[in-house]
């Protein structure tokens, strides 16, 4: 950041919303905020949920021309009427600060270190690193298989290099006998979308346990009737792991980290290229 200063250039992060899904809303707002934190441009362009899919495009493509943007992200989920696909492969790589366009999932699966790593898995191999989790021939389990996080965590963890070097078992709806799968991990990442399904039993005693999931749930004892949780049940797995991340707190402030950094790295590149 302070070299970019010097060459009089600001970090653009724009972040397209489209819809009013409430948390969707609240993340948005969250990455402006540390993004104008830490020095960055933080720019939300808030579209209605009536946004065709054409319209979408033509926003995405006076980004990618802008100069002054060196991140995008197209906050996700998009309404039913829009392919979210199509929208990824229109953002131009260089910019594409989410880590999904294919040309980065290509590069990030290769082990090539000049895209852009999706920021949730990113930010899990940094936690598990300053951490000092030896992942170096740990039995990583991870439950999930979405293209968000359980994919490209499996790709990360099997990586020869720093946070890697695991030998990693995927679990997902099909599994059979999850919780045997479960209770060998040395790191256990819970990215499943279901509320406190994974308790203490399920886990190895000395554990480290990686919880991504975000979900709301009803309590009467608070004042708002409801509360946030992650897949694991947290009360019960923290008497067993070795470590543990609670949620909220825990993996949601390093996927944010993580884009920022995307994004410094995004002008970094943009500002080389133009001579800045």
């Amino acid at each position: 950041m302070i070299a970019l200063a010097a060459r009089g250039v600001v970090p653009g992060l724009s972040v397209v919303l489209v819809g009013d899904d409430a948390a969707s809303a609240v993340y948005v707002a969250n990455k402006e905020k540390f993004a104008r934190q830490v020095g960055m441009h933080g720019d939300t362009i808030r579209l209605p949920a009536s946004t065709t899919q054409a319209e979408l495009l033509a926003l995405v493509e006076q980004l990618n021309a802008d100069d002054a943007v060196h991140g995008i992200l197209v906050q996700m989920p998009l309404p039913s009427h829009i392919d979210p696909d199509v929208v990824i492969r229109h953002i131009a790589p260089h910019k594409d600060v989410d880590g999904f366009h294919p040309v980065n999932v290509g590069k990030m699966l290769i082990g090539h270190t000049d895209g852009f790593l999706p920021c949730t898995p990113a930010g899990v191999i940094e936690l598990l690193v300053r951490s000092g989790v030896e992942t170096r021939g740990a039995e990583a389990v991870i439950v999930g298989r979405s293209n968000i996080v359980g994919k490209p965590m499996a790709a990360l963890l099997v990586q020869a290099r720093a946070g890697g070097d695991a030998t990693v078992t995927v679990c997902h709806s099909r599994s059979r006998d999850l919780f045997e799968h479960t209770r060998r991990a040395d790191i256990l990442i819970a990215a499943v979308g279901r509320a406190e399904m994974i308790r203490g039993e399920h886990i190895k005693p000395g554990a480290t346990v990686i919880d991504v999931g975000m979900n709301r749930v009803a309590d009467a004892s608070r004042a708002s009737g409801s509360r946030l949780c992650g897949d694991v049940h947290f009360e019960s797995a923290e008497a067993v792991a070795g470590k543990i991340t609670p949620v909220p707190g825990g993996v949601g402030p390093m996927t944010i980290a993580m884009l920022l950094q995307n994004t410094v790295r995004a002008a970094e590149r943009t500002a080389s290229r133009i001579g800045a």
